[in-house]
């Protein structure tokens, strides 16, 4: 599905170049939930933006669904953010003035495909997130994590090839949050969704398969689930004190 390999970004300022991502390699399978994980400028965040089409890379290369990206305009780019990729941000950035539903609908109202699939489609995923009773409501009546809910169910709208969560939980507590991991897993398991999320979140990243995590732009170590979700939280606590140089 998604493979990464040997990716370099470096950021100017002035005559200094400083070194984000120094040769990133990994695959994400298909229908895999994956959590990036990593301390403040450890190159998380420029990673999902490499991914996501924003921002160019010096080396290295990214292919999403056999398509490799480094080969693309900017016009087909943009296609693919906008009909391969959905995408869920820490604030949510869901219309005021729409509804749930209507919110959910946005980017196949962009698109003009509005038609009964899209429909059946957007009434599905509001009844698989759990959010029929405020389909009707506006964002700024519901709570964050239904806020959060309805922001996942919007970025599937498209069926995309892959979803990308930055800090999906970060403006969430912890009964949110968890119900917002919970959407995750129900996409994964229902509709094969494949999950690329970045997170500081500890808990949030112990709901994944595997987690890879950053230092300084390269990874230190990536984990697969084992077991259960509290033993896989007990070695990423572990991994990342390690990771952070505390005995």
């Amino acid at each position: 599905m998604l493979y990464v390999s040997d990716l370099y970004k470096s950021y100017k300022t002035g005559k200094t170049e400083y070194p984000v991502l120094k040769g990133v390699g990994f695959h994400v399978a298909q229908g895999e939930f994956v959590a990036v994980m990593g301390p403040s400028g450890s190159g998380k965040s420029t990673l999902l933006n490499c991914i996501s089409c924003y921002i160019p890379y010096e080396k290295g290369s990214i292919t999403l669904g056999g398509i490799r990206l480094t080969e693309q305009k900017e016009n087909a780019l943009a296609r693919i953010r906008n009909e391969k990729l959905g995408f869920v941000f820490q604030d949510f950035m869901l219309l005021d003035g729409l509804s749930i539903r209507e919110n959910i609908l946005v980017p196949r109202i962009i698109q003009g495909k509005t038609g009964k699939d899209a429909e059946q489609l957007a009434d599905q995923l509001i009844a698989l997130f759990g959010i029929e009773h405020i389909k009707n409501k506006y964002p700024a009546e519901v709570s964050g994590g239904e806020r959060q809910r309805t922001a996942v169910a919007r970025s599937l709208i498209n069926r995309p090839l892959m979803l990308l969560a930055d800090e999906p939980t970060g403006n969430l507590d912890s009964r949110s949050s968890r119900t917002v991991i919970k959407a995750f897993e129900s996409a994964r398991d229902q509709m094969s969704a494949t999950i690329f999320m970045v997170t500081h979140d500890s808990f949030a990243a112990s709901f994944s398969d595997r987690a890879i995590l950053l230092k300084d732009g390269t990874i230190f170590r990536e984990l697969e689930k084992k077991g259960s979700r509290a033993e896989f939280h007990d070695r990423l606590l572990e991994s990342i004190k390690e990771m952070s140089g505390d005995e």
